[in-house]
């Protein structure tokens, strides 16, 4: 019965006291219709995904990447679903290397802002994984992942700053992955560069505050990408058993995901009940951009916590026994040679 009060005073006090407060800590939505986003990595997977949204919504899009020929095949298919047809709605594309010299980033940036106008929302979507042991993998492509994982959401975001400053708006996504928020096998390389935009979201989110500029930091879950089924090809046992225990989820829904959370301007963005875990979990000291979340988040941190534990012995046990699994045929590889 004491339970009972206390569950009933939490309630109350949330109504009366925390729930009003929700107005002054959630920010303003960005209306999307008229909106210049500005995609990296656009030309596939949850990039181009993304934009196909914004479009539905009204957006002038720009994408960037590398390819010319998958920027361009990627524009043709995002045009035809343009909403608005009185040729106002526009599908820019750009071929820059995010990962060369800033002043070159700088120049697309301003490109883009000169074709469509200043950008409103800057969602940093390239990236790539190298799966591989830590012992095997090369120095080389520690370096790779974070260049074009970290650096080039550094650089693009140091392009767009100064402008969004200026007008006192704007939206800056940084989409890193689950492997961002717990460390996998096989992913010392590519967990590092995810967790690093970690860092970088919550310390830009306080300096980007007082200008009205939000950051939105996206945890997407394993997602069906032309760059997740090249990365299958490269992956230890181990980790391709532990990718297994989880479903794979559609680029629509992440990219759904991620433009609804940076119109409302929220910190955090997950998708299903895995990453609302996750996102409780290890939500730390992020901040807070919604009462409901800050709620969901001290009342999940302590049990979710438990769950984590039993995943994490599933992950390990399937780990021991894929070694086992080695000794075993190395053990029968040397009796026959014998």
């Amino acid at each position: 019965m004491v339970w009972v009060w206390i569950c009933l005073a939490v309630l109350i006090v949330f109504i009366v006291v925390l729930y009003p407060l929700s107005s002054l800590i959630s920010p303003s939505p960005i209306d999307l219709k008229n909106a210049h986003v500005v995609i990296t990595g656009g030309s596939s997977g949850i990039g181009k995904a993304i934009a196909e949204e914004a479009v539905k919504k009204g957006a002038k899009v720009t994408l960037i990447a590398r390819n010319k020929q998958k920027l361009e095949e990627a524009k043709d298919a995002i045009s035809s679903g343009i909403a608005d047809k009185s040729g106002k709605q526009v599908v820019n594309v750009l071929s820059v290397n995010l990962c060369g010299e800033l002043e070159c980033v700088e120049k697309a940036i301003a490109e883009a802002e000169s074709a469509l106008g200043p950008v409103d929302f800057l969602i940093n979507c390239a990236g790539n994984a190298f799966p591989g042991r830590f012992d095997e993998a090369p120095i080389s492509d520690f370096k790779k992942m974070m260049d074009l994982n970290f650096m080039s959401a550094v650089q693009t975001t140091k392009a767009v700053i100064p402008g969004m400053k200026a007008r006192g708006r704007g939206r800056v996504v940084l989409v890193s992955s689950q492997a961002g928020q717990l460390g996998v096998y096989g992913y010392t390389a590519y967990s590092s560069s995810k967790f690093a935009l970690r860092g970088l979201a919550e310390s830009l989110q306080m300096e980007m505050k007082p200008f009205n500029i939000h950051v939105t930091l996206s945890f997407p879950p394993d997602t069906d990408t032309p760059g997740f089924q090249e990365e299958n090809k490269n992956k230890p046992k181990e980790t391709a058993l532990i990718s297994e225990t989880s479903s794979l989820t559609k680029p629509q829904v992440v990219a759904e995901s991620i433009l609804n959370d940076s119109v409302k301007g929220r910190f955090f963005s997950s998708v299903g009940m895995e990453g609302l875990m996750l996102t409780c979990l290890t939500s730390g000291f992020s901040p807070v951009t919604s009462i409901r979340d800050a709620v969901l988040q001290v009342t999940l941190m302590g049990p979710v916590r438990i769950v984590a534990i039993a995943v994490l012995y599933n992950f390990n046990r399937i780990v021991i026994n894929c070694r086992r699994q080695q000794e075993a045929e190395a053990m029968s590889d040397s009796k026959k040679m014998s």
